[in-house]
């Protein structure tokens, strides 16, 4: 029979360049590297990224009403209506249809010049587009996203919810990646939003279009 020798293990030190990346970190590497062709959008959500198109026409005409009058309510304050930008929380980042943060933005734009820091956005508002994977985007995963980076009011605009309906969302908790609070009406029910800079400003028919079907 042969003794075989306990000998100590040799290590070998990986270089700093060779150390493995975490998962959020390869992501993140990954979305910066991306070329998408016009019309699509990159967000990574939830340990995914997801690619997107713009939305449709009637998607389009939502928020185009919403910023118009959503600009006209802020024009005397120091926030602005800003979309088609990124919005950046820690390695994660987010394609908002809209959003409102200060209007002087370079103290908040993020070192490498990618996007807007989430701990200075003040509303977020996305209209649902169809798809079962697109509703479940915007109502679920992303409410937990938002509300995960302390955004304080999240807008929800649906047309696939029964005939169409507004929720707004507040009071968000971070550590639980929920909010605490939730109005949910129907298209042709006013909804105003309740803090922040656009406080007040109301979600009417005017925006949303009449009820669907």
């Amino acid at each position: 029979m042969t003794a075989l020798a306990h000998e100590a293990p040799t290590t070998t030190e990986v270089p700093e360049a060779m150390s493995p990346i975490s998962l959020d970190e390869a992501l993140w590497q990954a979305w910066k590297s991306l070329e998408l062709p016009e019309g699509f959008r990159a967000e990574i959500v939830e340990g995914f990224i997801e690619v997107s198109p713009t939305g449709r026409s009637s998607h389009a005409r939502i928020i185009n009403r919403l910023r118009r009058l959503l600009e006209k309510y802020l024009e005397d304050g120091d926030y602005a209506v800003h979309h088609d930008w990124n919005v950046i929380h820690g390695l994660k980042a987010w394609v908002p249809d809209l959003f409102v943060a200060p209007q002087e933005d370079e103290e908040f734009v993020t070192e490498d010049g990618l996007g807007f820091a989430a701990s200075a956005v003040k509303l977020v508002v996305e209209v649902v587009s169809p798809g079962h994977e697109n509703q479940q985007r915007d109502r679920v995963r992303k409410r937990r996203a938002y509300a995960g980076a302390g955004i304080p009011v999240y807008v929800l605009i649906d047309d696939h919810d029964n005939h169409g309906t507004v929720t707004v969302l507040t009071s968000p908790s971070p550590d639980e990646g929920t909010y605490a609070a939730e109005t949910r009406v129907p298209y042709g029910t006013v909804v105003e939003i309740p803090e922040g800079p656009a406080k007040g400003f109301g979600i009417t028919e005017e925006i949303t279009g009449p009820r669907q079907g």
